[in-house]
C-alpha cells in the first residue's frame, strides 16, 4: 500500500457522503471519521485548484429509476426522509465543486462524470466515500476502465461491515490503482509544489 504520485491534473471524487448515508454505523471506520478525512482532502485539493467531485445517489420516490433486475437483496422503492440525498453540509457550499447525481452504484454509469473530468484534463482520481465494496469499488473499477490513474484513500472510506471493506482494499483495489491512507495522499499532494 503506497501512494507514489499524483498527476498535476488529479481530482478528488467523493462517493455518497450525503445525509441519508451518514447515519450508517460504518466499519471499520465510522462515517464521521470518513467525513473528517474527506473534508481534509477536499480542502487540500481546493487549495491547489484541483477539482473536487461530490457524487450523490438518489431515486424517484416510486423507485422507477432504480437499477432493475432480480437480486437476492432487492433495493426496491423505500420511503426516504426529505433531504436524504443532499451532500452533507461539511462538504457542500463550494461553488467550484462538481456535483454528480447517480442512480446506480458507479459514479460513471449514466452520469456526466467522465465528461466533467475530461473537460478539465483530469488524468487521475482519488476516491473516498461510502460504501467501500459498493459505490466506491464500482466507481474505482469504472475509473480504471476509463483509463484514469486511480488512488484510493482507504481510511477515508468505509463499509457496512469490516469484511466487505477489507475484501475491496486487499483484493480488488491493488489491481485498480494505488492505495494508501489520507495522510499519504496529503503528503504527496503537498510535495507536488
Amino acid at each position: 500500500m503506497s501512494v507514489t504520485t499524483l498527476d498535476p491534473t488529479s481530482a478528488l471524487v467523493v462517493v455518497d457522503l450525503q445525509n441519508g448515508i451518514m447515519g450508517i454505523p460504518g466499519a471499520p471506520y465510522s462515517t464521521a471519521d470518513v467525513l473528517e478525512r474527506t473534508v481534509r482532502l477536499a480542502d487540500a485539493f481546493r487549495a491547489q485548484g484541483l477539482p473536487v467531485v461530490l457524487v450523490r445517489v438518489t431515486f424517484a420516490a416510486d423507485g422507477a429509476d432504480a437499477t432493475p433486475g432480480r437480486t437476492d437483496t432487492p433495493s426496491g422503492a423505500a420511503t426516504r426522509p426529505a433531504g436524504w440525498d443532499e451532500v452533507v453540509d461539511a462538504l457542500a457550499g463550494h461553488p467550484e465543486d462538481i456535483v454528480v447525481t447517480k442512480r446506480n452504484w458507479s459514479a460513471f454509469y449514466g452520469t456526466d462524470l467522465d465528461l466533467q473530468l475530461r473537460r478539465r484534463g483530469v488524468t487521475q482520481v482519488v476516491l473516498t466515500g461510502v460504501a467501500t465494496s459498493i459505490g466506491v469499488e464500482s466507481t474505482a473499477r469504472a475509473a480504471h476502465e476509463h483509463g484514469y490513474h486511480v488512488t484510493l484513500a482507504t481510511d477515508a472510506m468505509t463499509d457496512m461491515d469490516a469484511e466487505g471493506h477489507r475484501g475491496s482494499v486487499e483484493r480488488i483495489f491493488p489491481r485498480l490503482g494505488e492505495t494508501g491512507v489520507t495522510d499519504d495522499v496529503l503528503k504527496v499532494l503537498a510535495e507536488r509544489h
